[in-house]
């Protein structure tokens, strides 16, 4: 069952969090190095966005375990310099592998964006890290498509 995200959720989308963080790391390192209290603190986070009117939790919660959860705020993602561009952003998302590749995933988004388009946005956009191909084949299944890419190069004379 997918349902809202409740305060008694918190801890274990940290956990979820965490896992993602791990997982993300083989695909790029440098990006995903939970600190120490990392989970805390998103757990906190998560807490803190349940009363947000811009943001939206779900969590998937079969046979009474979250196995899985999605994160989405509204936001304007340009600058004061653009005209306004209101879109719904994806902060997150996660499902357990053993619950990988049976369609949650797709449910959580689809979810999400009825809460989306029910405050008149148009489109949603997302974060995926490059190496993460069984992701890119997720979001294309979907609709998704890619509109920007982040890059990052190493500052010469630098060493990291």
């Amino acid at each position: 069952m997918i349902r809202l995200a409740a305060e008694n959720d918190a801890e274990r989308i940290g956990e979820m969090w965490r896992e993602m963080v791990r997982y993300h790391a083989q695909f790029d390192a440098a990006t995903f190095r939970a600190a120490a209290n990392g989970a805390a603190l998103y757990s906190h986070s998560i807490r803190d966005r349940l009363h947000d009117p811009r943001a939206r939790i779900l969590v998937l919660e079969l046979e009474g375990d979250i196995v899985g959860y999605v994160s989405g705020v509204i936001a304007d993602i340009t600058t004061e310099m653009f005209e306004p561009l209101r879109c719904g952003l994806i902060a997150d998302i996660y499902v357990s592998p053993a619950y990988r590749r049976q369609g949650w995933g797709r449910q959580l988004v689809e979810r999400l964006c009825l809460w989306f388009r029910d405050r008149e946005i148009a489109y949603f956009e997302w974060h995926v890290s490059a190496g993460n191909e069984p992701a890119f084949a997720f979001w294309k299944a979907i609709g998704g498509e890619t509109t920007m890419l982040r890059m990052r190069g190493q500052v010469l004379g630098r060493d990291s």
